[in-house]
């Protein structure tokens, strides 16, 4: 292994353990459940959560560095229950750079109803577009929870996925880009919940969310300087 492909790995194996730390700080967790992936970009590689491990005791010397067919290249301890979800993934939608599964509150209660979560909020069509999908059901171990997460998501906008009866899977162009998505669709799923206890949720037109969700992706926040010249 060269030097230049050492020191992505280290540089992903802190920051894979440090994002494990979101999902604990926002409550999207418990017990060791729940699991972070990123791509090693450039190679056929992806770096991911040990199984059953505790949360408080991640670091990046336990985490496991997996190639895109799930198979452990470097790493003592055995990668997570969800990795050949997430290798298929990779393997599949080359423009991903992370993966995140969750079974949070929320969410996973309209997983567990096999509904998705639709848009009458400003927030939701900002960082989703439209509706949180619902994807199938599939058994844990095999290819089957990537091939449900890659067929639903596939030309959809949302990077969330409500797996049926199972829990949260997001994606993104980076680990922490998938994790922020995990994040924001709990909270979208508690309000939209809420919504529903206090009555009838308003609709919102699609050339709204539409205006939204192109405003959020492309304008919203801090962009790079110009160069001086221009």
């Amino acid at each position: 292994m060269n030097v230049e492909l050492s020191r992505q790995i280290s540089e992903l194996r802190e920051s894979v353990a440090r994002l494990h730390g979101e999902l604990t700080r926002y409550g999207l967790v418990a017990w060791t459940a729940g699991n972070v992936s990123a791509r090693v970009p450039g190679h056929d590689l992806m770096v991911i959560k040990p199984s059953g491990v505790d949360y408080d005791d991640l670091s990046a010397d336990n985490m496991v560095l997996c190639d895109l067919d799930g198979m452990p290249v470097e790493g003592e301890l055995s990668p997570s229950s969800d990795t050949a979800a997430h290798a298929y993934v990779y393997r599949a939608m080359p423009e991903v750079g992370g993966v995140v599964h969750t079974h949070s509150t929320y969410a996973t209660a309209w997983a567990a109803r096999g509904e998705s979560i639709p848009c009458h909020l400003t927030a939701q069509a900002d960082e989703f577009g439209g509706e949180i999908p619902v994807g199938p059901f599939a058994l844990i171990g095999g290819d089957d929870i990537g091939k449900g997460i890659v067929s639903t998501l596939t030309g959809h906008r949302s990077p969330a996925v409500l797996m049926r009866n199972h829990g949260v899977f997001t994606i993104g162009r980076t680990a922490r880009a998938a994790v922020k998505a995990a994040v924001m669709c709990e909270d979208v799923a508690r309000t939209a919940h809420l919504t529903r206890a206090l009555g009838q949720p308003v609709p919102m037109a699609q050339a709204d969310i539409d205006a939204l969700y192109d405003r959020y992706q492309n304008v919203y926040g801090q962009r790079s300087s110009p160069p001086a010249n221009s």
